[in-house]
């Protein structure tokens, strides 16, 4: 029995509009790495609503509901109290960081939000060491639409090992 063509319609719209996502957030992604690789911390905030929840957390804490985590985040002022830290207090030797977002899903698309996963990898090279793989992880985001671009309202990057290196500064 052959599918009522309004139904069709609709279900051909409705992957329409999520490939579209897809696409946007995949470019959100593209630039969001590029200012993390170039070490542009200062504007990092700007990729997040001023309500934004961050947190990275390992695997097994994020599966067991546990709320501890290596970074947390509440509002847009504690991102950039984050950057500023970085910017300004913290020490650390020179390195370079390589951000890989892949297999980029849109999960639902509801009003202005997008709810979406990626996988990622971070990548870190101390200028005397060999590159090193700082973390493994995925994603999991809601996107708003906010004068016709997207911002960060919720990021929650969860990484696979709970051994990490101890020298994690940067976001992911």
């Amino acid at each position: 029995m052959a599918a009522a063509p309004e139904l069709v319609a609709a279900a051909l719209a409705t992957r329409a509009a999520f490939r579209e996502a897809r696409l946007e957030i995949e470019e959100f992604h593209y630039e969001y790495a590029a200012n993390l690789e170039r070490g542009d911390i200062e504007r990092w905030p700007d990729f997040f609503t001023d309500d934004a929840f961050y947190h990275v957390a390992a695997r097994d804490n994020a599966e067991s509901n546990l709320p501890l985590g290596l970074i947390l985040c509440e509002g847009k002022g504690m991102l950039r109290d984050r950057a500023y830290a970085l910017r300004h207090t913290e020490m650390y030797a020179p390195r370079y960081l390589q951000l890989r977002v892949t297999n980029t899903r849109v999960l639902a698309i509801e009003g202005p939000r997008i709810r979406a996963e990626a996988n990622y990898l971070l990548l870190e090279t101390v200028i005397d060491e060999p590159t090193r793989l700082q973390q493994a992880g995925k994603y999991f985001d809601v996107f708003e639409r906010s004068g016709g671009s997207l911002l960060i309202k919720e990021r929650r990057c969860v990484y696979d090992s709970v051994v990490i290196n101890n020298c994690l500064v940067f976001p992911v």
